[in-house]
């Protein structure tokens, strides 16, 4: 089979600091990872610790974790392969065709759901979870490393019109970081779409299931906070599954290659640092008041309903603008035949959906007090990768709508917080 080589067709276009950016994160990011569980660990918790409380070599690798690590991945392939739910079809691409996708991570979902209820019933110790964190993040770290290297060699066979357009720069490194190929394919299975909801993120409910046992185990019965950070965040991931179908959508399927970037987010970050909540109030257990956990609970409750409804009405609007439910909504024409919505949830600011997200973040963190930083350090990434990734999406979208975007932005001035940003 011949390589193609592309060399007329590179984007110019550099994101994450270009090349420099692409050769400090995946070396610094990973390193970032554990450095954070280690903390989690420690009886200070402080992340401005010298020196960092960084466990001896034998503390990183435990064979168990490998095994974990490889099982996972088979069982969240093989419910990916069931041929239960309906199948998708994804935006056109640019030669015209439509891939199509199953929407069974729901399904997923509730299997591994019912696989952990039996491993419970049969006194499997999940609790053992807690002291397997460091080497499950360096096994699925290397993992990440190895596919995206697969992903980087398998891209020079890809096709001109399969490749995304921020990926295809020349620039080994940085085509290694963001991806050359847009919908990587073993046959029909996707691996982009595979790990942007399966294993990462289920797989963050099942380390969070973990820390609660072990909470069991070390004090009789689990706190009031570890039981809503357990429950925040499975109803956030439920909520992704239930609605997978809308990842279709979204820029990380429609924009970006599939790269390290995507690669060690999927399978690394979120499943490890996203849940550091959970790891937390192992070792650092704290109490918690009703009033208190009615409060967090209720700005969790509007944080997911902004999320929910902004994002359904945008995906319904993207799909079928003739729907009954945004029909009746005001848009601006622009010169690609699309129309940019001016009114209901989007009107209001220009990523209600990234309001309802950064509410969420913040009462996930609240649980766990205000005495240590570390628990709000998902808060802190968030917000940052909220406003870069609302920087990326204004470029894009002020280069594809030209003159419209300029319109749009004068009716909705507000990017995510109204009235402040």
């Amino acid at each position: 089979m011949k390589s193609n080589k592309h060399k007329s067709s590179h984007s110019t276009e550099r994101e994450f600091g270009g090349a420099f950016g692409a050769t400090c994160i995946p070396v610094f990011l990973p390193l970032t990872v554990l450095y954070l569980l280690s903390v989690c660990r420690s009886p200070a918790a402080s992340v401005l610790q010298w020196p960092p409380p960084l466990p001896p070599t034998a503390q990183l690798w435990d064979p168990v974790a490998a095994v974990l690590i490889a099982g996972w991945f088979a069982l969240q392939s093989f419910l990916y392969l069931l041929p239960v739910g309906k199948v998708s079809e994804g935006l056109v691409l640019k030669d015209g065709s439509r891939l199509k996708y199953p929407i069974n991570g729901f399904h997923a979902l509730w299997i591994t759901a019912v696989l952990l209820s039996v491993c419970l019933w049969l006194g499997m110790p999940l609790g053992y979870l807690f002291e397997l964190m460091l080497p499950l993040a360096i096994c699925a770290i290397s993992v990440s490393y190895l596919l995206s290297l697969y992903l980087y060699i398998r891209s020079f066979w890809a096709p001109k019109h399969a490749l995304s357009l921020g990926g295809n720069t020349g620039n080994p490194l940085y085509d290694f970081f963001m991806g050359r190929e847009l919908n990587p394919r073993i046959g029909n299975f996707d691996l982009k779409y595979f790990c942007e909801l399966r294993p990462g993120l289920i797989g963050w409910m099942v380390i969070n299931l973990g820390m609660l046992m072990k909470e069991v185990e070390l004090g009789g019965s689990p706190s009031l906070a570890m039981l809503l950070v357990n429950f925040f965040q499975l109803l956030y991931v439920t909520d992704a599954l239930w609605n997978e179908e809308a990842v279709l959508t979204t820029m990380d399927i429609v924009h970006d290659g599939f790269g390290f970037m995507l690669a060690f987010g999927d399978l690394a970050w979120v499943p490890f640092t996203y849940g550091l909540q959970a790891m937390f109030l192992v070792v650092h257990p704290q109490s918690l008041s009703t009033l208190g956990a009615v409060g967090i609970i209720l700005l969790n409750g509007i944080g997911f309903y902004i999320f929910r409804r902004s994002n359904s009405q945008k995906n319904q609007f993207r799909r079928d603008p003739t729907h009954k439910s945004v029909a009746h909504l005001e848009t601006i024409a622009t010169a690609t035949g699309k129309r940019l919505l001016v009114s209901g949830w989007w009107g209001f600011v220009r990523h209600p959906n990234y309001l309802g997200d950064l509410l969420m973040a913040l009462a996930w963190s609240l649980p766990c007090g205000t005495s240590h930083i570390l628990p709000y350090f998902y808060v802190i990434y968030f917000t940052i990768l909220l406003i870069h990734r609302e920087a990326r999406d204004e470029n894009h979208c002020r280069a594809k709508y030209g003159l419209a975007w300029d319109t749009y932005c004068k009716r909705v001035p507000y990017r995510i917080i109204p009235y402040i940003y």
